[in-house]
């Protein structure tokens, strides 16, 4: 049966309050895997994300990473408290590897098998985590963002995937290009794959302003979900 436990955790300075999701019939550690959330913070959306990759027999921790478990009301606060982290990238970092740390942590996980995924800002966030040189396995932005923090970090330890909508208007084509010469230079393996005629947040049915370029896609998420999670079995189990 998939459980469900609040699980708080500190990176030093705040403190964290995430959602740990794991099957009880687990009999031996399991592979982890972080789900970082999109910029309005830790939303029902990822909480089912990290319940569906328990049924596949990974332990899932949706990451909180504004501190004390925050949830935007509305997309004018979520955007004052990413400005934040947007300003200050080394938050950010801070708080994912903290994440990580506490993943690894579990009884349930097996701390040599990791990976994170994450939505639009989280897609960001787990790139971060990539760049600052933390040891995981796998990383996965899904509709992220890829700017890169004041002096890139590296070497990446971690495969990385980035899911793409090639039209989003938050990673243009110039971006995933930037993206691309960054992960050359500092990622031994790596892959972009992109959808055409698709837009940001192209995995939230939610997201219905196509002249904004934020657009759900069906087709889209489908894909990318078996990319995903073709991806994360290729990195996390073992041979």
């Amino acid at each position: 049966m998939i459980q469900q436990m609040e699980l708080r955790y500190s990176d030093g300075i705040d403190t964290m309050v995430g959602q740990l999701v794991w099957d009880d019939a687990l009999r031996d550690p399991a592979p982890g895997v972080l789900v970082a959330p999109a910029f309005g913070g830790l939303s029902p959306f990822e909480v089912a994300t990290a319940e569906a990759l328990a049924g596949l027999g990974y332990v899932a921790l949706a990451v909180d990473y504004y501190g004390d478990g925050k949830r935007a009301r509305n997309g004018d606060e979520a955007s004052a408290w990413m400005a934040v982290l947007n300003a200050d990238r080394s938050i950010l970092i801070r708080r994912m590897q903290a994440a990580l740390v506490a993943l690894k942590d579990q009884t349930q996980v097996d701390a040599t098998r990791t990976g994170a995924l994450g939505y639009c800002l989280g897609g960001k966030a787990v790139l971060d985590l990539a760049r600052s040189g933390a040891a995981f396995q796998a990383c996965v932005p899904v509709h992220g963002v890829f700017d890169a923090p004041e002096g890139v970090l590296g070497p990446i330890v971690p495969s990385v995937l980035a899911l793409h909508g090639w039209d989003d208007p938050l990673a243009t084509p110039q971006d995933v290009e930037a993206l691309a010469a960054e992960l050359t230079k500092n990622c031994a393996d790596w892959q972009i794959q992109a959808f055409g005629h698709t837009g940001h947040a192209f995995t939230n049915p939610m997201a219905q302003d196509k002249a904004g370029g934020m657009m759900y896609s069906e087709r889209a998420t489908k894909r990318s979900w078996a990319a995903l999670t073709s991806f994360l079995a290729e990195c996390l189990t073992p041979e």
